[in-house]
């Protein structure tokens, strides 16, 4: 089966050897996405909530480039250095995501990439 890389200026730029997002077929990996804004390139460290907006949106910014919206994803891992921040993801969720609600993880993690407290990663299927 042919892979497609996605790929979009509206989320940040892959900092290492992997891609926003794969699509095969009518499934996308989408990549971890931590607080990085799209267009500096830096870290968003104002505070925990806006943390997990940003990753939120990098991610609905991604998933609109392979064609989708959040509601198509069908599995969310959310890492969080601090699980303590879990009842917060679960408030700003609800604003982005409808029902029915993606399966999910949240797991706690030592560290993230750049000193993130958060960072999610998913699976999307499209419709036809």
């Amino acid at each position: 089966m042919k892979k497609e890389v996605i790929h979009t200026h509206d989320a940040p730029a892959a900092i290492g050897t992997y891609s926003q997002a794969v699509k095969v077929g009518n499934t996308v990996y989408l990549a971890g996405q931590i607080p990085l804004d799209p267009a500096s390139m830096t870290m968003v460290t104002d505070n925990m909530e806006a943390q997990i907006r940003r990753v939120l949106d990098n991610m609905k910014a991604v998933a609109h480039a392979a064609g989708g919206t959040l509601d198509d994803i069908v599995k969310l891992n959310v890492f969080l250095v601090e699980l303590s921040h879990f009842p917060l993801v679960n408030e700003i969720m609800a604003g982005y995501f409808s029902e029915p609600y993606p399966a999910r993880a949240a797991i706690g993690v030592a560290s993230l990439p750049r000193g993130a407290g958060v960072e999610m990663d998913a699976i999307m299927v499209l419709t036809d």
